[in-house]
């Protein structure tokens, strides 16, 4: 599949952050639907309140037949194209809740054509009056029973992504944004954005309209929604997800301290202050302190960008990780 693009399409692109993709994404992980190492030990912790939502929302159970990126054959009045970085949870489930019948009818019937047959109790629920109510009580009681403890720990997994990412694209183009996105992703410099997706020899063009980034704390392979319902956009695993591989950074917490060797871990992708707090669960003040430490040894820089400081790793940093890593 190939995307081509146009110098207005730079300028046209943005990235966003949803918290309902992201609940939705963080379902197929709790079920067993996305294989993950590195949320397995947090679906574990989570799995029995899971069971137990399913057991008072059935419909978590049945959105199986009808979600998970599969091109044309998606539901797309569960997952609004988000607005912005910071858009609220609530806000985006108002938005499914005032989808008209008629028309989660249509998308679910159009979706269940084109999937393995499903029960008649499945199939009569989800077409039945009151599924947009049902499919959004039971997300909300997803959001508030489990996403929303760990949600400023995803979001700052994503910000960081995007504050990064963003960066490249207005500043060097195509070629560095999707640099080290997914192996699935190429950039040719012809114009167009390879994917090694299905439909290898379809063609689309943004023509102007820019590409929707949409960064994801959960899934591991590149996804993509070229329907007229939905911006064209990527969505794509967030780097820094598994930053610290568990059990090999322990020499370095010896020579500089635990907290201080998950920083110099986790600066892999580059970070704000309030980022890496969130990441850590510490306070901004805190996590302050250990930056000035590190910057004042040479470890980390930092780099202003508007009212933020960025910080990465310096080739001493980098030098001082992969030989504990090694």
């Amino acid at each position: 599949m190939r995307i081509e693009v146009t110098p207005q399409d730079v300028v046209a692109s943005r990235f966003a952050i949803s918290p309902l993709i992201e609940t939705m994404h963080a379902q197929w992980v709790l079920e067993g639907r996305a294989e993950t190492v590195v949320h397995r030990r947090w679906a574990e912790r989570r799995r029995a309140t899971y069971r137990e939502l399913e057991r008072r929302h059935p419909v978590l159970r049945m959105l199986a037949a009808i979600a998970g990126n599969k091109g044309s054959d998606n539901v797309d009045f569960i997952a609004p194209p988000p607005a912005g970085l910071s858009v609220p949870f609530e806000t985006e489930l108002a938005a499914v809740r005032e989808t008209p019948t008629e028309q989660a009818h249509e998308e679910i019937a159009r979706s269940l054509a084109h999937r393995p047959p499903v029960s008649g109790h499945t199939r009569a629920l989800l077409l039945g009056p009151d599924v947009v109510g049902l499919v959004a009580d039971a997300y909300e009681a997803l959001w508030r029973e489990i996403i929303s403890a760990d949600w400023p720990r995803f979001h700052a997994i994503l910000e960081r992504d995007v504050v990064q990412r963003a960066g490249r694209l207005a500043t060097y183009g195509w070629a560095s944004a999707l640099d080290d996105l997914s192996e699935q992703v190429r950039w040719h410099g012809d114009g167009h954005i390879e994917l090694g997706l299905s439909s290898p020899n379809s063609l689309h063009r943004l023509g102007g309209r820019g590409l929707l980034f949409l960064p994801s704390a959960f899934i591991s392979a590149v996804g993509v929604y070229l329907e007229e319902a939905w911006p064209h956009a990527l969505v794509y695993p967030a780097r820094g997800i598994a930053a610290e591989p568990p059990g090999r950074t322990a020499g370095l917490a010896v020579l500089i301290g635990r907290t201080r060797a998950r920083i110099l871990v986790e600066l892999a992708v580059p970070a704000t202050t309030t980022h890496l707090a969130a990441l850590l669960g510490q306070s901004v003040g805190t996590t302050g302190g250990h930056l000035s430490a590190l910057r004042g040894t040479g470890l980390v820089s930092g780099t202003r960008t508007g009212r933020s400081v960025l910080y990465a790793r310096t080739p001493l940093g980098d030098a001082l990780v992969a030989g504990a890593l090694a």
